[in-house]
């Protein structure tokens, strides 16, 4: 046959590598035509015919043609999918079945076909599906797209479509882990000292169930505190052999949504068994650790422990408490706790502050749900002093965990954060050089020269400057090694005070237990483990902000139609326009050029450098305070619009 005359396969060979030709990501607009964006910049005008044969985030090999000063592109080779396994809307007309993938870029109607295991008729017209793409046009010997459906993820009706479609966007697990009946306290071989006589108390949120940290503090002779913390054990009765374990290290986390909770343990250990409920006996691993008068640490001892609280106290009510508000008062036995902790907490503060770094305080937003997931409101709550009070008890002792597994194992789960990727160094230093701050290289990437170029920014109080920066900055990783966190100014961080919710603070619990009992402790945190560890952390993020997004969209709806104003703060700026954060409430909406002025060529925007200019004129930059009007709230894609207002 034709096709495969060797002849006419050479002769197209040698067509191919005389064409020009590159290789990037398809970009789709709303517009019908697109853009290929190559890896180092360029972009290339693709027309509607041709990108009816990609989807939006393929990346994809194609022909250049070039007529006079305009170039297009013509994709021709697939080298990988932007969509593989998708959340869709079903789609059923005239008897045919297609999906739609849900997703703000992607406007494509898919032929589908229904996995076989799943009854086509409990599938109806807009209900939510996960699918898989199995045909695409660039593909050998496929002609057109074709998906499979393969699993009915929620009804169009389902009041819970937000978190439902959010989890399975994310392949994220729907509910908490099956139990069995029995869990008894396991023989670890460690002697637990009996601490139920002290005056232990947690301070969580109202309803907080899977509490796991409870303390103690006693003002010590001659000035500073000796602060006990006692965390919660659930490797006491879960081994690493245990279904229950391997279904954590799978999950890795507990997943926090607005209104819902998908645990990481059995909600029989995570809510009951393992909680530091009040008044109920726990088994424990405690550390009780010396804080000096300026705040910096002293000596430290791990140890297991049996403990019961005496006190659950709310945040909120503490910190009335402490600064003189509300009927509420603690007991006579915790309440010389509250002010000493509260003394504990600022000396902290202010020695973080001149030896390690201590972050700014941002807002909460909490939603108020009704039991069908509507939203009644949105609260903000402020970082006040007894929040800071746990955090900071929390990160005391998350440096001596860090310095135990370091000293006495060389392994565990670190924390890891450096200021700068290495290879965004170099950029990083030109643009502060480029600010009039002049910094050596090394300040950029050694922690102590790295504080004093902090807190010389901080000094600045330059919103576009701490934004911008951020471009060159690293994210946190957990690492089988100690290493620095940047973030907090420390020589190493490990965490083992959540290990309800962290699977990481299990493995560091049981290294430390090995510690105790003078056993070698053989390197569990292997990188891979690392890796899931901080991939499922990055998933879980996202899977908050989706169902926010979404819940945002529904409450401001009304606000958007009655085009509502709100004072709001500039996060981000790309070429479409820029996004800002509302103040009142959290929620961040798009203002696209075209709103900042009736006449787009008049806007011109640098969004390298954050800033946009109107007919010639500094307008905007990132950072700043202004206030916009909502015009819509899309809730096919989670979006909400604004325009400035003058």
């Amino acid at each position: 046959m034709l096709q495969n005359n060797a002849l006419l396969a050479q002769l197209k060979q040698q067509i191919r590598s005389t064409t020009p030709r590159v290789e990037g990501v398809i970009k789709a607009t709303d517009k019908g035509f697109g853009f290929l964006e190559t890896d180092d910049g360029e972009s290339y005008f693709v027309p509607p015919p041709a990108m009816k044969q990609v989807i939006h985030g393929d990346r994809v090999a194609a022909v250049v043609h070039e007529e006079g000063d305009k170039r297009s592109v013509e994709p021709d080779t697939l080298i990988e999918h932007g969509l593989s396994r998708f959340v869709a809307r079903v789609q059923k007309r005239d008897g045919r079945l297609a999906v739609v993938p849900d997703h703000p870029s992607i406007k494509n109607v898919l032929k589908s076909r229904i996995k076989r295991s799943l009854d086509e008729e409990s599938i109806g017209d807009g209900d939510w599906v996960v699918a898989r793409l199995v045909r695409h046009p660039l593909k050998e010997n496929d002609r057109a797209f074709f998906a499979q459906i393969d699993e009915l993820v929620a009804k169009v009706d389902n009041p819970a479509v937000p978190w439902r479609v959010t989890l399975a966007r994310h392949a994220l697990e729907q509910a908490s882990p099956e139990a069995g009946d029995e869990w008894p306290l396991r023989d670890e071989g460690l002697q637990r000292e009996d601490l139920t006589a002290e005056p232990f108390f947690t301070i969580d949120g109202e309803k907080t169930r899977d509490m796991d940290d409870a303390l103690r503090i006693e003002a010590r002779d001659g000035g500073g505190w000796r602060l006990s913390v006692a965390i919660a054990d659930p490797t006491a009765y879960v081994d690493e052999q245990h279904a229950a374990d391997l279904e954590a290290r799978v999950r890795a986390f507990t997943v926090y949504l607005p209104g819902q909770n998908v645990t990481m343990l059995p909600e029989v250990l995570a809510d009951d068994l393992c909680s530091l409920w009040e008044g109920r006996e726990r088994p424990v691993l405690a550390c009780t650790l010396e804080v000096n008068a300026d705040g910096s640490l002293g000596d430290y001892r791990f140890f297991a422990a049996t403990a019961k609280s005496h006190a659950k106290l709310a945040y909120d009510r503490v910190s009335d408490w402490l600064e003189g508000q509300g009927e509420w008062a603690p007991s006579d036995e915790i309440a010389p706790q509250l002010k000493a902790l509260r003394d504990l907490t600022e000396a902290r503060s202010a020695w973080r502050a001149e030896h390690a770094l201590v972050f700014k305080d941002r807002p909460d937003y909490e939603f108020e749900l009704d039991e069908a997931g509507n939203v009644l409101g949105i609260r903000t709550e402020e970082r006040r002093i007894a929040n800071r009070m746990i955090e900071e008890s929390m990160i005391a002792a998350n440096a001596c965990c860090a310095d135990l597994l370091a000293d006495k194992v060389g392994h565990g789960i670190f924390n890891v954060h450096r200021a700068f990727d290495p290879d965004k160094a170099e950029a990083a230093h030109e643009f502060l050089s480029a600010q009039q701050i002049e910094v050596e290289r090394e300040a950029l990437t050694e922690l102590p020269r790295y504080r004093e170029l902090k807190r010389a920014l901080e000094s600045r109080e330059d919103a576009w400057l701490d934004i911008r920066l951020r471009r060159f900055q690293g994210f946190t990783s957990m690492s089988a090694l100690p290493g620095p966190h940047f973030g907090l100014g420390l020589a190493a961080y490990a965490t083992w005070t959540s290990p309800i919710r962290k699977y990481g603070d299990m493995v560091n619990h049981r290294l430390i237990k090995r510690v105790l009992k003078g056993e070698s402790a053989p390197a569990e945190a292997s990188q891979q483990l690392t890796e899931q560890l901080t991939e499922r952390r990055r998933l879980n993020r996202m899977a908050e902000r989706d169902v926010k997004d979404w819940l945002y969209v529904r409450f401001l709806g009304e606000a958007a139609k009655q085009q509502q104003t709100f004072d709001a703060e500039i996060i981000a700026i790309n070429r479409g326009g820029m996004r800002v954060r509302l103040v009142a409430n959290g929620a961040t909406a798009f203002v696209p050029a075209p709103l900042m002025h009736s006449d787009r060529d008049k806007v011109a925007i640098d969004d390298k450098e954050g800033r946009v200019q109107i007919e010639g004129e500094e307008r905007y930059k990132l950072g700043d305070a202004i206030r916009v009007a909502l015009t819509e709230a899309r809730e096919e894609t989670r979006s909400l619009v604004a325009r400035p207002e003058a």
